[in-house]
Order: C-alpha cells, then structure tokens, then sequence
C-alpha cells in the first residue's frame, strides 16, 4: 500500500500560556497543503524500515512511522510485520509537520492493512501520543487549535483562489530553541476572527508569536518574509516554529522565482 502524507502550514500562532507539565498552550489555523512525501507498507517476513529522499539524522527507531507501528502493535498483537518504506521530500525543522504526518499515515495505513476498524477519533487518540499536531493529519481539513494544539474545532477558511510559494533556507530550529524566547501571552483577537476578515488585512493583523524571537537570530528569514511581500504576496509568514516561510499570492499573479534562485533557497509552489 502507497499513501502520501502531505504536510501544513500554520496561519498566525499565538502562544498563550506555559502549561504545568512543560508544554504550551497555543491557538493557530492548521492548513493542509500538497507537498508531500511518499510512504510504501507492505507485509512482510521480518519487520524492515528504509528511508531515502531528504536525509534525517535520526535512528531508524526514533523514526516516527516505526514509533507509530510499535504503538499501534502493542494494543493490536494481529499486525504482523511489514515492510516500512519512506521517501522523503518534506523538509524537516521546518515548521510544516512533515514527521507528523508520516506518523499519522502509518496509523491509518496499519488500520486499512490489518483491518483494525478504528474510527477517526480513535486513530486521532493514538496520534496525539505521538506528537502535538499528529492528530490533524487524521482528517487533513483547516483547523482552530488550541491547547498543545492537539485539540481541534472545525475552521471554514478557504484558500482555494490563491497559490502558495514555500521557502525553506539552510536554517534549522529545534521546537524546545523556539519556545526558550516565547514570552506567554493572551492574544487580544482570536486568530478566527482574524481570519474571517479579508486575506489583505492580515499582513496587519495575522501574526506568528514566535517570528518575534527567531527572526533577531535568524535576519534572513525576516529578509525572506519581505522578498515575499515584494514579489506579490497578499500575506507572508513563517510556519509553526520555522524555518519555512511561505507567501499567499492571488492565482492571478505571477510569481518570479528568479530572488529566490539566486539565493539558493529551496522552495516549491502549488495552488491552495
């Protein structure tokens, strides 16, 4: 069986409080969108996982698809052993929940190959024990979340009229370095009713708390933010915890890629 998870972007994040078990409360807009790797899982004689692609510096063990497997295996003794294959094209440290949705394809893949016949909400309960934003990729529609941003409520934005430029620079930013500059605190408007006003108001509006203490470390990716802004877009920022920064163009516009060549800078565009 072949699956391809796609990853995310973050629209505004707000960090609104430190919990008593260490992690933060945040409110943010997952958004779905096509980049995608590519996850093969097949049954098998002994249990096996490959990785190629993007390189991860992690043992295969740490690899969230095997966590998964395990996970799922441990209250299900009939999966029997597969062949795990994973391709990898989204980067990684990048804000976008690439690992994630590995994670959460393999719970879903694992129930459709073994006949499990869990529902959503049970595979969404078995994600959350993998990581924050596992549980999303369940159901892979634009949500509100809130709390460790494992707890979700429908949101209705649509990004259908607009394309979408991704860019990844050679900077990676581990989550426990982003959140040691966060400083906590209550948002005066909700990221819904931001996002319920129109998309040209949001450069004004619609902020990423941690852009605040990684852009003084990182100035190139305030540069890109403004090369985004300077090439058309209608609203640019950086995903979850970095370091991608994406652009919202209207489909109408069109976006000259040669600032980004030259610096190098991965990127990729799609339509939303």
């Amino acid at each position: 069986m072949i699956s391809n998870p796609n990853c995310k972007i973050n629209l505004g994040l707000h960090i609104t409080e430190k919990r008593p078990d260490g992690y933060h409360n945040i409110e943010t807009v997952f958004y779905p969108i096509a980049l995608c790797d590519k996850l093969e899982i097949n049954p098998c004689d002994t249990f096996a996982f490959s990785q190629n692609g993007i390189e991860l510096e992690c043992l295969a063990a740490d690899n969230l698809c095997v966590k998964a497997y395990k996970l799922l295996k441990n209250d299900f003794p009939m999966i029997g052993n597969v062949d795990i294959k994973l391709t990898k094209n989204i980067p990684f440290g990048a804000g976008l929940g690439g690992g994630s949705a590995d994670a959460a394809f393999t719970l879903m893949m694992l129930n459709s190959i073994f006949a499990l016949k869990l529902s959503d909400e049970q595979l969404a309960n078995y994600a959350r024990k993998l990581g924050a934003d596992c549980a999303f990729f369940v159901k892979n529609t634009p949500v509100y979340a809130t709390e460790k941003g494992d707890v979700f409520e429908k949101c209705n934005v649509s990004l259908s009229n607009y394309s979408l430029l991704l860019v990844k620079p050679d900077i990676f930013i581990s989550t426990p370095q982003a959140y040691s500059g966060v400083k906590p605190h209550k948002a005066e408007n909700d990221i819904r009713t931001i996002l319920s006003q129109p998309i040209e108001t949001w450069k004004n509006t619609l902020v990423n708390d941690f852009e605040e203490s990684i852009f003084p470390k990182h100035p190139l990716l305030n540069d890109i933010k403004k090369m985004l802004y300077n090439s058309g877009a209608v609203y640019a920022g950086m995903s979850g915890s970095g370091s991608s920064m994406f652009g919202i163009f209207p489909k109408n516009v069109k976006i000259s890629m040669d600032i980004f060549d030259k610096k190098g800078f991965t990127h990729f565009i799609e339509d939303l």
